[in-house]
């Protein structure tokens, strides 16, 4: 695989985004083994917490947030600092899988559970943004798959 110049903004974007989606993540795991959460103003919270989706196989749905938000910081900071090409191709390719994820448990909330967690949503923001930033490196990639290394913009 050809190496791709993945601009430095983008990286960081990617490593931010990430963050404030594997924050949210943890928060949300917590509060599944806790067993309760607090939407403030908002409701739905609980009742998606305490539904059958709140967790696959015995693993708190949150978890695979974390999981998945935690993968993508590290690919990005190995991506910045060595520039790693399969850490590249990883942030081309694997958004899509958090994405379409993303959309069956939002799909979830709204027609099944009919019920929307704040938190939850931030989660679907942010995977979302990272699925745009996928787009927007692959699209770089497409148009210059010999470049090597990141440029600062």
């Amino acid at each position: 695989m050809p190496s791709i110049q993945i601009k430095t903004k983008f990286i960081i974007s990617f490593i931010i985004i990430a963050s404030i989606g594997f924050l949210d993540a943890v928060y949300l795991t917590s509060k599944y083994f806790v067993g309760t959460i607090n939407c403030g103003v908002w409701t739905g919270c609980q009742e998606v917490l305490n539904s059958s989706y709140s967790s696959i196989w015995g693993f708190p749905t949150a978890g695979f947030g974390v999981l998945y938000y935690l993968s993508i910081i590290i690919a990005a900071l190995l991506y910045w600092q060595i520039q790693h090409k399969l850490s590249a191709a990883y942030l081309m390719l694997v958004p899509s899988l958090g994405f379409i994820f993303t959309l069956w448990l939002v799909y979830l909330q709204v027609w099944v559970i009919k019920y929307i967690c704040i938190y939850c949503m931030l989660s679907a923001v942010s995977s979302t943004l990272i699925f745009i930033l996928s787009i927007i490196i692959f699209r770089q990639y497409k148009k210059s798959p010999s470049t090597i290394s990141p440029t600062e913009e």
